[in-house]
């Protein structure tokens, strides 16, 4: 099944759970406790209840929607790998945020060293040059679209702060930077951002 058809398919189960009137804590409590114990349809219910909410995030880290979808694969793999750890004193879509950030975050470090193998320079600015937006300038830019435009770092912190709520300080945290590079990575983001949205 493709992803955005499954994206789709998921949300109405939500909607279809929420019409029912069952408690979705109650219900996700129990299908958690059956995939821990190896149930694998239980474990493609949790799939599908939140795979929209990991598609996007991981859409706003990577910028592009092949790798996207790579990274929302790689997000619940290791969910089920790391299921077991996994308490119930949160919503499930609360314990898979911070592996999400994670996993975008590995492979943004591991694409820079696979790239820094193969190109060699004195200026590592070579490494932040955004991507050419693929909208005409007859297209309306929107803020999806003006995100694939930034630099990966610029649009990591942006996303991370901006649209998650994280502090400075935690995404030096995460992804290894200073605070102070956050800071200006995230005033980067948002002037690239404001001239790409004045286009």
């Amino acid at each position: 099944m493709e992803l955005t058809a499954a994206c789709q398919v998921a949300g109405h189960e939500a909607k279809a759970i929420a019409e029912v009137g069952t408690d979705p804590r109650a219900e996700e409590r129990a299908l958690v406790a059956r995939a821990q114990a190896g149930d694998l349809e239980a474990f493609e219910a949790l799939y599908r209840a939140n795979l929209g909410r990991v598609y996007a995030l991981c859409y706003r880290m990577a910028g592009e929607a092949t790798l996207a979808e790579e990274l929302t694969q790689d997000v619940f793999v290791r969910a089920w790998q790391r299921l077991g750890s996994f308490r119930g004193e949160s919503a499930l879509s609360s314990w898979l945020h911070p592996l999400t950030v994670n996993v975008a975050l590995s492979e943004r470090r591991s694409r820079r060293r696979r790239t820094a193998r193969v190109m060699s320079t004195e200026d590592p600015a070579t490494y932040e040059k955004a991507e050419t937006p693929k909208a005409g300038p007859e297209v309306a830019v929107d803020l999806d679209r003006a995100l694939e435009t930034l630099p990966p770092g610029a649009r990591a912190v942006f996303v991370l702060h901006d649209v998650e709520g994280y502090k400075h300080d935690e995404i030096a945290n995460m992804t290894g930077v200073a605070t102070g590079t956050s800071k200006a990575q995230l005033h980067r983001a948002r002037r690239l951002l404001r001239e790409a949205l004045d286009r």
